[in-house]
């Protein structure tokens, strides 16, 4: 069994819909244990009312909570019995084989840092979520974890990012592309101008180039590679589109009689169409690079976000993506 550690107190709707999701996940799936890492009582109460393999989830508890708003760096080394930091030791010390949160995306990425550790000769370690786009899923990393990076650092998020999509997503050759303002080779600020030409001398990846965020929404690359002021700024402006859109959409069609008939119609293939672009069908944004699996989940998730976040976990484990990871940036160890 893959047994994953979740923080049932982390984010908007929890420990509710963290519990729903860890439930869904072990009714799916046989071979997944989890672990709810939280306040006992609270989370005894989520589970009380659901039914499940009484053998595949167990309550560990956690006095403490770290709340969105708390300095990240104080809070791991202070709350030591917080479900983040109870959750991450348990897959330091190989009790859990990953660690799924909806809470504070600070603590997470400063507690995978410190408690799970980087893999040996990783610089930095990324977010990358998948996104939904026209012909599927692409990866984009980093979102969030390295505002200040360095041409080194984007090498290793490609190189990392191309073994995720082909090994977790079965994208063969996943073409890689960094983020641009423009098309040609000249362009960018230095940090791209400086990161493009090592890039293109990578032989273990596919680089196609520049890519604009206009085209990334068509899938004009299984990989984006940026650093985290920029990814986080496409991610976020992403999804309040999406969710403009769709409200527009849903508004335009009760506009009057005729609108609502046509929306009779049409709402089957629209349903279809719109659950493509789901970006909770695909789970969460590991952390590439440590030591053990850290999967960060939007703060607002609900049951099913949670569920396929470990879910991934399983596949994550199956393909042995450290070890891929390992090899790939270090072949001579």
């Amino acid at each position: 069994m893959i047994q994953v550690a979740v923080d049932a107190m982390g984010g908007d709707h929890a420990p509710g819909e963290i519990v729903a999701g860890a439930v869904m996940a072990v009714n799916a799936r046989q071979d997944i244990r989890v672990m709810l890492v939280g306040k006992q009582d609270a989370v005894s109460a989520a589970l009380s009312g659901h039914t499940y393999n009484r053998e595949q989830i167990e309550v560990v508890h956690a006095s403490e909570v770290i709340e969105t708003e708390e300095p990240p760096v104080n809070a791991i080394r202070k709350k030591k019995d917080s479900s983040i930091v109870v959750g991450m030791n348990l897959v330091k010390k190989g009790g859990a084989d990953a660690f799924v949160s909806a809470g504070s995306s600070g603590a997470i990425l400063v507690g995978g840092q410190v408690l799970v550790g980087r893999l040996k000769g990783v610089e930095r370690p990324p977010l990358a979520p998948l996104i939904p786009t026209e012909t599927g899923v692409s990866l984009l990393i980093d979102c969030g974890a390295n505002v200040d990076a360095r041409p080194s650092h984007l090498v290793q998020f490609a190189r990392m990012g191309s073994i995720y999509m082909e090994h977790v997503m079965g994208v063969k050759r996943p073409r890689v592309a960094i983020v641009n303002i423009g098309a040609e080779e000249e362009k960018g600020n230095a940090l791209v101008k400086e990161t493009f030409p090592l890039l293109k001398a990578c032989e273990d990846i596919n680089f196609t180039g520049s890519i604009e965020a206009r085209e990334i929404p068509h899938g004009g690359a299984d990989v984006v590679v940026s650093e985290a002021f920029v990814g986080n700024v496409i991610l976020k402006l992403y999804e309040g589109v999406g969710a403009t859109l769709i409200s527009k959409v849903k508004q335009g069609m009760m506009s009057d009689l005729r609108s609502k008939l046509g929306a009779l119609l049409v709402k089957p293939a629209l349903k279809e169409t719109l659950k493509s672009f789901d970006a909770s069908r695909y789970g969460g944004a590991p952390l590439l690079g440590l030591n053990g699996l850290v999967v960060k989940t939007h703060g607002n998730s609900k049951r099913a976000e949670v569920c396929n976040s470990i879910i991934q976990c399983v596949t994550f484990k199956e393909q042995e993506i450290n070890e891929k990871i390992k090899k790939s940036l270090f072949p001579q160890e």
